[in-house]
């Protein structure tokens, strides 16, 4: 088993702590670590983490899946954003062969990224159903950035169908591969068949029951 990252100092007001969602990502990113290693053989693929939280995610794809990898976290949060860079630092070790390139950027989503260049997607979306997505909070010491991070407007899906209805836009065309967190109550079922019949492969390749949810974790590519 793959040592987890340490994560220290961080403020859990405003940051999301590291939770039953989050481990099973990184379970899920450690059962598929030889497939995803060789997908990006003899390239330096860029991987991108949305909504990084603590960045214990992106830690642990460059620290072990990916070492060579160029990583982008991207939050609106901008506490998250400067936790991940804490993150990073705490848990890489000076004097590694493999060069690593890691940087952090506070933005909505992938809006900034140049067109299919993306290789590997991670994005743990706030999934909790709720009335609304709120709005970004008026500076970074307010409190409400947890519900940014937590509630996803209708069936909880409202950010993540942005995703995905521009991840032909997002991802490189011959070997892009996204993972995607959901609960039961987003339907994923309903995702995977709506997005397969866009074209997509799409795979359940995490799941598991975390007191009364019920968690996936699908796996899209073309």
């Amino acid at each position: 088993m793959l040592p987890t990252p340490d994560v220290k100092d961080v403020d859990y007001d405003l940051v999301y702590e590291p939770s039953e969602d989050t481990f099973l990502l990184l379970d899920t990113l450690e059962e598929e670590q030889q497939y995803i290693r060789e997908k990006f053989a003899g390239k330096v693929p860029l991987a991108v983490e949305v909504g990084v939280g603590t960045g214990i995610v992106s830690t642990f794809i460059q620290k072990h899946i990916l070492p060579s990898s160029i990583l982008v976290g991207v939050d609106v949060n901008p506490n998250a954003c400067a936790t991940m860079v804490r993150t990073m630092q705490q848990n890489m070790n000076a004097g590694v062969e493999e060069p690593r390139v890691s940087d952090t950027v506070q933005m909505s989503l992938l809006s900034g990224f140049r067109d299919k260049c993306v290789d590997l997607l991670v994005f743990n979306p706030p999934y909790v159903p709720a009335e609304s997505v709120p709005g970004l909070p008026a500076s970074a010491g307010d409190s409400s950035w947890l519900e940014v991070a937590l509630d996803g407007g209708e069936d909880g899906m409202a950010v993540t169908w942005d995703l995905l209805h521009n991840l032909d836009d997002i991802l490189s065309p011959a070997s892009g591969v996204a993972y995607i967190l959901f609960c039961a109550r987003n339907k994923p079922d309903q995702i995977a068949s709506t997005m397969r019949q866009k074209g997509w492969k799409v795979d359940t390749v995490g799941h598991r029951k975390a007191g009364w949810e019920v968690l996936s974790i699908l796996r899209f590519t073309t």
